[in-house]
């Protein structure tokens, strides 16, 4: 059976760094792309980044680009986030998922992703 598992959300300043990791762990993992997305109280999930592990291609939401970068370490099987100069509008629960969305404008949604971790909060301050 296979896992997610999210760490890396902590509490930070506005314009500080973080670095979310999601490791994947059991057997038959085959997935083409995997993706991070967030949700704060009150708000339908949202696509943050998504990665195709066969061939590196990457997709982002607007609202992060610049700021954010999505990675795969496929060795180890894990995914990382390295978010840059978070702002107030990033705090949210950050949840890894893996997937098979079949176009590229899917990469984004959250129900073209089967398989999801329970979360890491983070928080902004300003």
């Amino acid at each position: 059976q296979v896992q997610l598992e999210e760490s890396g959300g902590g509490s930070v300043h506005a314009g500080g760094s973080l670095r979310l990791a999601c490791r994947v762990s059991g057997y038959r993992f085959r997935e083409p792309n995997m993706a991070w997305f967030r949700q704060s109280p009150g708000n339908e999930r949202e696509g943050v980044a998504s990665i195709d592990l066969r061939g590196g291609s990457e997709v982002y939401a607007d609202s992060v680009k610049g700021r954010f970068t999505v990675s795969h370490d496929k060795g180890a099987n894990i995914l990382y986030l390295q978010m840059n100069n978070l702002e107030p509008g990033d705090s949210a629960m950050y949840y890894c998922a893996a997937g098979n969305p079949a176009i590229y404008p899917w990469w984004l949604l959250a129900s073209a992703y089967s398989l999801w971790g329970q979360g890491t909060q983070v928080i902004v301050s300003s």
